[in-house]
C-alpha cells in the first residue's frame, strides 16, 4: 500500500495525497515511514503563516492570496486550522466554506484540521501535512491558524513568511501588540481597512515598527493595508510576500529556517519517543500511587521525579 501511496502523491494524486494525510493524521506507525520515503522530495514550496486574532478575515485574505497565486500559474495548498468541537474533536469547516470557489481547481488544495488541544494554534501534525503537499509539489502552502491571541511560534517554525492579519476593530492596539503579534510577524496586513480606526491602526504600527533596532541582516516588518471582501491591498500584500522571500534568500534566512526546523523536528521527535519509554508501567503505576495520597503525605513532585528518572 506504502509504495502506491508515495508514487500517488509523487504523481499530485488528490486522492493520495487525502490518504496520506489521514495517514498522518492516526498517527500509525506507517505514517512516519511514509514521510521518510518522500523527504528528498520536500523542500521545494514556500510556506506561508497566517494568523491574528479571530473574526480579522484571515479566511478572506487567503482565499484572495490563492486567487493571486493561480493567476501567476502556482500550485496552492492551504491548511486551515479550525478550533476542535468540545464534543466530537473534530474541525468546524468554516475556511473550506469560504474556499468554494477554489474546489473545482485541480492545482488548489484546500484542507481543514482540528486542532485538537495544541496551544501553539497549529495542529500537532500540521508540520508533517505541509511536507505531504511540498512532496506532491505544491508551489505555496499556506497555513491558517485560529489565531487565538498567544505567541504562535509554531507558526515561525512551520513557515517562512508570517502575515498578521489586524483590524480596527481589534480593541486597544497596545495591549493587542503585547499579545506576542508583533514579534512574530513579517508582515502586518491591516484588513477591512475600509472601516473607521484603520489609519490610526495603521499610524500606531508604523511608529512602533520605527523604534525597533533593525540590523542591515533583519527585516523590517511591512504594514499593508487590505479589505479582503472587495480584493483591495492584495496586490501591495503580494509583494511584501515576494520582497520577503527575497530578503531571505539573500540574506540566507531561507536555509537557517529550513535548518531549524530540522533540527527541532528531530529533537521533537527523539523526545517523545523517550517520553513514551519514560511513562511504562512502572513509572506510571508510581505516579498513580501517589496521586491515590492525601496531597499532604505525598512525595514532592521534585522528589518524585528524581525518583522516577533514578530508576531508569
Amino acid at each position: 500500500m506504502l509504495p502506491d501511496l508515495i508514487q500517488g502523491i509523487r504523481g499530485q494524486s488528490r486522492l493520495s495525497i487525502s490518504q496520506a494525510i489521514s495517514l498522518i493524521e492516526d498517527n500509525r506507525d506507517e505514517g512516519a515511514e511514509l514521510l521518510s520515503e518522500i523527504y528528498k522530495d520536500t523542500g521545494n514550496a514556500y510556506r506561508i503563516g497566517i494568523t491574528g486574532p479571530p473574526g480579522a478575515g484571515k479566511s478572506s485574505l487567503t482565499h484572495n492570496l490563492i486567487s493571486a497565486f493561480r493567476k501567476i500559474d502556482k500550485r496552492v495548498a492551504v491548511i486551515a486550522v479550525d478550533p476542535s468541537s468540545p464534543f466530537s474533536g473534530g474541525a468546524v469547516l468554516g475556511d473550506r466554506i469560504r474556499m468554494t470557489s477554489h474546489f473545482s481547481d485541480p492545482h488548489v488544495f484546500v484542507r481543514s484540521m482540528a486542532t485538537r488541544g495544541s496551544r501553539g494554534g497549529l495542529a500537532q501534525t500540521t508540520q508533517e501535512v505541509g511536507e505531504i503537499f511540498d512532496a506532491a509539489g505544491y508551489d505555496i502552502i499556506i497555513f491558517e491558524t485560529v489565531g487565538v491571541g498567544q505567541i504562535e511560534l509554531d507558526v515561525i517554525q512551520a513557515t517562512d513568511s508570517v502575515i498578521v492579519v489586524l483590524v480596527p476593530e481589534s480593541g486597544d492596539e497596545v495591549q493587542m501588540l503585547k499579545a506576542g503579534l508583533m514579534e512574530i510577524g513579517n508582515i502586518f496586513a491591516i484588513n477591512k481597512a475600509d472601516r473607521a480606526g484603520s489609519n490610526k491602526l495603521m499610524i500606531t504600527l508604523k511608529n512602533i515598527l520605527s523604534t525597533l533596532t533593525i540590523e542591515d541582516s533583519q527585516w523590517l516588518p511591512q504594514v499593508v493595508a487590505t479589505v479582503a471582501t472587495e480584493g483591495k491591498g492584495i496586490e501591495e500584500l503580494m509583494n511584501s510576500i515576494d520582497a520577503h522571500k527575497s530578503f531571505n534568500k539573500t540574506q540566507g534566512i531561507q536555509k537557517v529556517k529550513i535548518d531549524d526546523r530540522y533540527k527541532k523536528r528531530v529533537m521533537k521527535l527523539i523526545a517523545d519517543d523517550l517520553m513514551d519509554d519514560f511513562w511504562k508501567d512502572k513509572n506510571h503505576s508510581e505516579l498513580h500511587s501517589e496521586l491515590e495520597k492525601q496531597p499532604d503525605h505525598r512525595q514532592s513532585p521534585y522528589n518524585l521525579a528524581k525518583q522516577l528518572m533514578m530508576q531508569k
